[in-house]
């Protein structure tokens, strides 16, 4: 399986790192991952602070991977016990094919501790703090006002997929997290979308795309209606999200 052996690669390649702990989280860690779709969404905990020794390592550990055919979605932060504690801080991230620097959010902070798959060493629980509640929902309503509410705006952005995807199962998760206090995979986000009013054929293509063996190729019309169908409905819908429990 092209998942597991690239898996087995990157821990037997990160071993002289000395990492204290590997985790996944997202699609692999929650249950609904789709090989060939989904991302694999890791984190490490290294021993010490990441130098520029380390990221230089970091770097030649990816560029290695680049052999292994689902390279491309392994995306991983590097953090440092030291550096656990905050989750604003930005650490050391490969993804998309590059480094750069982002935090771990309240979200995936709390699906590890959830529903964390331990790939190498320490469970979540024994080298990361809790999420609070407060902490949890505050990150969650800035994301949806801060990020996705300004981006609707952006019409060019919403003819492609990606965006089409994240923005609905998105905001279905935001959802269900303020308004049950628990988090939810992208199939059960799915499968929210259409009591929370969201437009049935554009969720109905997501899961097309998603699950189905052979999607069908869409064509400019149905990219453009789509667009103006999600943008519609996600504004007024993010705005009543961010007043209800802003």
């Amino acid at each position: 399986m092209p998942t597991e052996s690239l898996l087995a690669r990157f821990l037997t390649d990160l071993t002289p790192l000395r990492p204290r702990a590997v985790w996944a989280h997202g699609s692999l860690a929650g249950g609904d991952y789709q090989e060939g779709r989904s991302d694999l969404d890791l984190i490490a905990v290294l021993p010490d602070e990441v130098g520029l020794t380390t990221v230089r390592r970091v770097v030649a550990l990816h560029r290695r991977l680049r052999t292994e055919p689902l390279a491309a979605k392994l995306h991983c932060s590097y953090l440092a016990p030291a550096t656990l504690d905050d989750p604003d801080r930005s650490h050391l991230t490969w993804a998309h094919r590059r480094v750069m620097r982002r935090p771990v959010t309240p979200v995936t902070r709390r699906e590890l501790h959830d529903f964390g798959r331990v790939l190498h060493g320490e469970a979540p629980a024994a080298l990361l703090p809790p999420v609070p509640e407060r902490q949890l929902s505050t990150f969650v309503v800035r994301d949806q006002r801060d990020f996705w509410r300004p981006h609707v705006e952006r019409a060019r952005l919403w003819t492609q997929d990606v965006w089409v995807d994240l923005g609905l199962v998105t905001f279905a998760r935001a959802t269900v997290t303020l308004r049950d206090g628990r988090l939810i995979s992208k199939r059960e986000a799915l499968a929210e979308l259409p009591s929370l009013g969201a437009p049935a054929e554009v969720v109905e293509d997501i899961t097309r795309r998603r699950y189905d063996a052979a999607a069908p190729t869409a064509d400019d019309v149905w990219l453009t209606r789509r667009a103006e169908l999600t943008r519609a409905y996600l504004a007024p819908a993010i705005d009543v999200l961010v007043t209800t429990y802003g």
